[in-house]
């Protein structure tokens, strides 16, 4: 089956601007939020552009420019973990999303906002799409850019702090993220509000 009769070029119909958005770096333990707002032209196909986390890291980065470059407008605002420790996870992916919604060159005359709640900010209609990013091409473009954007500060993060390898884990809960911090405490890229997979108790 092919991708595009997968994932739907828009929700309602394609006479209304329509703007995809999602995050990434919600459930991480260190690093920032990241959030995309992606405006598509009407009725863009893609056949590859499909839920970030479905995608291999290449195809991801490749799927980056091609949608920079064809969508009518994109926008992409970061979080800070202290920001995020000072307003919580939940407040600070509301907090990224309307920033990055505002942002936009183009103002749409619909959010399609992956998961189940929002708390809008912009005066713009909204509807919350549950597995958003594997529905609708608008989604999974915001995905796309809001993984491969906090993805590359990781990545820049990890030359700072090596030992926590977060050029392979991104700031999330693996083993060898954990069994880090355990040996080497947490750095100012943790997020305090955060606690380590099975709850060990961490003096920070």
């Amino acid at each position: 089956m092919k991708q595009e009769t997968i994932l739907r070029s828009c929700y309602s119909s394609s006479s209304f601007i329509e703007c995809g958005c999602d995050e990434a770096g919600r459930g991480a333990l260190a690093g920032p939020l990241f959030a995309a707002a992606v405006i598509l032209p009407p009725d863009y196909h893609h056949p590859q552009i499909n839920d970030s986390k479905k995608l291999s890291r290449k195809l991801r980065e490749n799927l980056r420019f091609e949608i920079e470059r064809d969508a009518l407008a994109y926008a992409v605002f970061q979080v800070s973990e202290k920001s995020i420790d000072e307003m919580n996870i939940l407040n600070a992916t509301f907090f990224a999303m309307n920033q990055a919604v505002l942002k936009l060159q183009v103002t749409p005359e619909l959010l399609l906002i992956d998961g189940n709640r929002f708390r809008n900010e912009t005066g713009i209609p909204y509807h919350c799409i549950i597995g958003g990013d594997s529905k609708y091409l608008s989604i999974a473009a915001a995905s796309i850019l809001a993984k491969t954007y906090r993805d590359e500060t990781m990545r820049q993060l990890s030359q700072e702090f090596p030992m926590y390898d977060w050029e392979n884990n991104m700031g999330y809960s693996t083993k060898k993220h954990q069994e880090s911090i355990l040996t080497y405490g947490r750095c100012k890229y943790h997020r305090k509000s955060f606690h380590l997979k099975n709850q060990l108790k961490i003096d920070f």
